[in-house]
């Protein structure tokens, strides 16, 4: 553990005049015995693909580099989409699929969303075992899994063949069981109010 060089904060007072604030000795933390973590985010509430992305902003502040596979959501804006564009290279988003599977309004077939659902497994194996990411974000596999796009045997193999310093995170409501086994770390949105119910629609910056 060291202690890095005390910082100031300037701030004006209401007379104008201007006062530095000592910031508190920043503490970094040296982990001595280093594990790949595999981490779940699921549940009905929403944030899952936010918490994620959080993670992926503390991981490149390590210096970690972080690929993000998102599955079903190749039809839909985010904000993330030119935002992490901005952090490049060090930070890559891969969008697949076509839309959420089954969401009315949704055009295509179960057949294609279940291709190019495997497609993104195929992709993920690659980027977990290439030696280039420290962390990999896998955004929305716990859904395609419950909805079968994937297999559970696909995901178990993605889980069970990382590296060992590989952090490995998973999103998405209806995490299966045998996932949620092999998790190091589970976490469970709960929705106890939103927006939406009240008649507000999606506002961008928050909700994508």
């Amino acid at each position: 553990m060291f202690i890095l060089n005390l910082s100031y904060f300037i701030f004006l007072s209401n007379s104008d005049k201007i006062y530095l604030m000592e910031l508190p000795k920043l503490q970094k933390i040296e982990t001595k015995n280093k594990v790949g973590l595999v981490v779940v985010i699921t549940g009905y509430g929403k944030g899952k693909t936010t918490t994620a992305l959080g993670l992926a902003l503390r991981a490149l502040g390590h210096g970690f580099r972080v690929c993000i596979i998102q599955f079903m959501k190749g039809d839909l804006y985010t904000g993330e989409m030119d935002g992490l564009k901005r952090l490049e290279p060090d930070i890559e988003l891969i969008r697949t699929g076509k839309g959420f599977c089954g969401i009315q309004g949704n055009p295509y077939p179960y057949e294609e969303h279940r291709a190019n659902a495997q497609e993104a497994i195929t992709l993920a194996k690659e980027k977990i075992t290439s030696g280039k990411y420290e962390l990999v974000i896998l955004d929305e596999i716990n859904n395609a899994l419950h909805l079968k796009l994937v297999d559970l045997d696909q995901v178990i193999e993605l889980i069970e063949s990382k590296p060992d310093l590989v952090h490995l995170v998973l999103t998405g409501r209806d995490a299966h069981p045998e996932v949620i086994k092999r998790a190091h770390t589970v976490t469970e949105m709960i929705e106890v109010k939103h927006a939406y119910k009240l008649g507000i629609e999606p506002q961008a910056g928050i909700d994508y």
